[in-house]
């Protein structure tokens, strides 16, 4: 059973980690956890992190990264990336340090690649943002991507971002 596959260290530390994340944010816990489990390259935490959070992301091991951006303003801001490959963390780094933020194409087809959308969901979302599907909502709200009508990818991975956020809700 795919379900049973997905098993979350219990040690002392990792359990003090993913408290201490989950106390600033549940989604920061849970983000890290899908993160760590491999389900998404990596993820972007739009706010700045202190160091004991980042410190709590790398004792699940995972790798973070500082990076500048700005919005349409030019107001200036840093949100954190982690994930387990510096090579990932460097090639969202070269594409969005100190660039503003924006909803292009290119940006879009970018992020869902290294947050790890299914691709068939990155294209329609392009076309046409928020398109109504069939997935329920609760299940739509423990996805960091808006699926797409018809996706064969998103039911497949529903189980294992189901399983991972009720561990999340068990730390």
């Amino acid at each position: 059973m795919v379900n049973s596959t997905i098993q979350i260290e219990a040690d002392p530390t990792t359990r003090a980690a993913i408290q201490h994340l989950k106390g600033l944010d549940f989604e920061l816990a849970y983000l890290a956890l899908l993160t760590r489990e491999g389900l998404k390259p990596i993820s972007r935490w739009e706010k700045t992190l202190d160091e004991p959070a980042l410190e709590a992301l790398r004792e699940i091991g995972l790798l973070t990264r500082p990076v500048r951006r700005r919005v349409r303003t030019g107001l200036a801001f840093t949100e954190t990336i982690f994930g387990k490959s510096p090579a990932y963390l460097e090639v969202y780094a070269q594409h969005f340090e100190n660039l503003p933020v924006d909803k292009s194409a290119e940006t879009i087809r970018v992020e869902g690649f290294l947050f790890g959308y299914p691709p068939c969901c990155v294209a329609q979302y392009i076309k046409h943002p928020y398109a109504p599907n069939e997935f329920p909502g609760h299940k739509q709200e423990i996805l960091f991507h808006w699926t797409c009508e018809g996706c064969i990818l998103t039911p497949l991975l529903m189980p294992l971002y189901e399983r991972i956020h009720q561990l999340t809700q068990q730390y």
